[in-house]
């Protein structure tokens, strides 16, 4: 079979080119021997069955700057024709990946993307010369519209491998003389789009609207989530699931361990899809019933912010602050992906040049961010008291991410570069891309949800059966009563969280606590332990050593932020 690999700089829309090429044939994955995401996908090109693969955006193959870049020179190697994206709006900088990609000696076709937007901003690029100049096919695309996607295709089959002849010792120089033989730029005003552009990176304007972005978003994800849950799924599972449930829980023996495992305990004579804590009741309705909503929605929002272009900008605005932290302006983005979830969020702070950064970019990710189906479960436990009960919670979680991350600055070595990102223009979304990566990433967090929400139901279930819970509670009463001032029954929610963080704070509803115990228990199930897929994560990134320094931090932080909160908080 045929192997495509589309290799272009980030933001240059290879995504979408991959998805006008492949449709819907697509798996996610991770490279052989890294952590690296890519995407690839079979089709028939010219009629020839075809494997399209999706590489992480470059800017470097010669000198790979991170894990993403060096699996994207991994797959150049196995590529049987490379398709160059090119950001046809910013070509000089783009011809620098072109030209090591000529020097690979593989067959490339240029694929000038972006054409659109080049005749709006003025630019001109001549296809013909630029073709007869680098040796290789060029076409001009605009995968948004299809526009040059069926012209893409024709030419695959006249890919050359050109090792570019007239390449100068000074790359730089070479890529101007291409530039200036073979583009042209006339002026033109500034668009209210582009000059909205201009406004949402700098500070004085910058800032606002980064808050009302946020405000929004956060509406839209509670809206969305919210909806769903009252008018779709509560409706579903109290209507259709319960009365089978209720069938079975009296066919099954009567407090039996099938009874307590299957179905679990009836409150008040009914099913209570929180607190029964059944694998058919708890086990579905936790992920399905509750989070699945809140994640839906936030990786809704997330994505449209990834596709319209704001989150470069973003990073740009907070880089400033996040450099005063000890952070990289782009380490925003893996610290907004961990509250969809914490394994995306790690595996994307690669993208971080330097392992200091990543490591710090983690820790504070695993100690500090709440997922979201554990927020998700927070909100669900807190809302009936007012959003003024969320704030302990959430303020909390970020004075000791700001605390922490000033003391990674002073105690971690390493320097803090500076930001460079590709910041693209805001652009409306290819859907059909965009309903694509939603897809994959609602299918990820089901396929990775929901056997550990099923394995902390009924490892809950055994361990209260065999009075474990109760005995571990005895034990360790000095620290749950004295220091976080709960009951000994909440050492289950400590243990079910190393497995799943949304079921242990679901495992808070039924011991009746007060609205202060809430708080401190919220913030301790974040602070003290990741869940079982993040801690896999965070050992394989940085190693037995760095992972046992980020647990003794995350402990310590439990205890003390704890410990604070009970002692401070004067909340019935």
């Amino acid at each position: 079979m045929k192997r495509i690999v589309l290799i272009g700089n980030p933001n240059v829309g290879k995504s979408v080119v991959f998805s006008r090429l492949t449709g819907a044939n697509v798996i996610s994955s991770n490279y052989p021997g890294t952590t690296v995401d890519y995407t690839i996908g079979r089709t028939t090109l010219n009629g020839e069955p075809t494997e399209v693969i999706d590489a992480p955006g470059t800017y470097n193959l010669q000198q790979p700057g991170n894990k993403a870049e060096e699996a994207a020179v991994e797959m150049l190697s196995d590529a049987d024709l490379v398709v160059n994206v090119v950001d046809s709006t910013n070509l000089e900088r783009n011809l620098n990946l072109t030209l090591q990609l000529l020097k690979s000696g593989k067959p490339v076709v240029v694929a000038l993307n972006l054409c659109d937007e080049a005749r709006y901003k003025g630019v001109r690029i001549d296809a013909t010369k630029l073709e007869e100049t680098l040796g290789v096919p060029v076409t001009p695309t605009c995968a948004l519209s299809g526009e040059g996607m069926d012209q893409l295709v024709s030419r695959l089959p006249d890919a050359k491998a050109n090792s570019c002849p007239r390449e100068e010792s000074d790359r730089w120089a070479e890529i101007g003389r291409i530039v200036g033989q073979t583009q042209q730029v006339t002026h033109r005003h500034p668009t209210v789009l582009e000059k909205l552009e201009t406004l949402s990176i700098r500070p004085w304007t910058g800032i606002p609207i980064a808050i009302g972005v946020g405000w929004l978003s956060f509406q839209v994800i509670r809206f969305i989530g919210e909806g769903l849950i009252h008018h779709a799924l509560d409706p579903v599972f109290q209507r259709y699931w319960a009365p089978p449930m209720m069938k079975l829980y009296h066919a099954l023996p009567n407090g039996g361990f099938p009874q307590e495992v299957l179905v679990g305990m009836l409150v008040n004579g009914k099913i209570d899809f929180v607190q029964s804590m059944g694998l058919l009741t708890t086990g579905l309705y936790v992920p399905i019933g509750m989070v699945l909503p809140y994640v839906f929605a936030f990786y809704l929002v997330l994505s449209l912010l990834e596709d319209v272009g704001y989150l470069p900008r973003l990073a740009v605005l907070v880089d400033t602050g996040m450099h005063r932290l000890g952070l990289h302006g782009l380490a925003i983005i893996p610290l907004l992906l961990g509250f969809g979830c914490k394994v995306a969020g790690m595996l994307s702070a690669r993208m971080l040049e330097s392992r200091r950064q990543r490591f710090t970019a983690a820790v504070l990710m695993t100690i500090c961010v709440p997922c979201a189906s554990q927020t998700a479960m927070i909100v669900g436990l807190l809302g009936r008291f007012g959003a003024a009960a969320l704030a302990p919670v959430f303020g909390t979680l970020f004075l000791l991410l700001v605390a922490l991350a000033i003391l990674f600055r002073r105690f971690v070595g390493g320097e803090i570069p500076e930001i460079f990102t590709e910041i693209p223009p805001y652009r409306i979304p290819y859907w059909k891309a965009f309903a694509q990566k939603l897809w994959l990433r609602m299918k990820h967090f089901m396929i990775d949800a929901e056997p550990f929400v099923l394995l902390g139901v009924l490892i809950a279930n055994i361990l209260y059966s065999l009075h474990v819970i109760q005995a571990l509670g005895r034990v360790l009463s000095p620290v749950l009563s004295g220091v976080f001032g709960l009951p000994p029954g909440a050492v289950a929610a400590l243990l079910i969280g190393l497995l799943r963080k949304d079921v242990a704070v679901g495992m808070l509803a039924p011991l009746g606590l007060s609205l202060k115990q809430l708080v401190v228990a919220s913030v301790v199930l974040t602070v003290y332990f990741p869940c079982i897929a993040t801690f896999i994560v965070l050992l394989r990134e940085f190693g037995i050593k760095d992972t046992a320094k980020a647990l003794v931090l995350m402990m310590a932080s439990a205890l003390a932020v704890g410990a604070l909160l009970n002692l401070l908080l004067t909340v019935g």
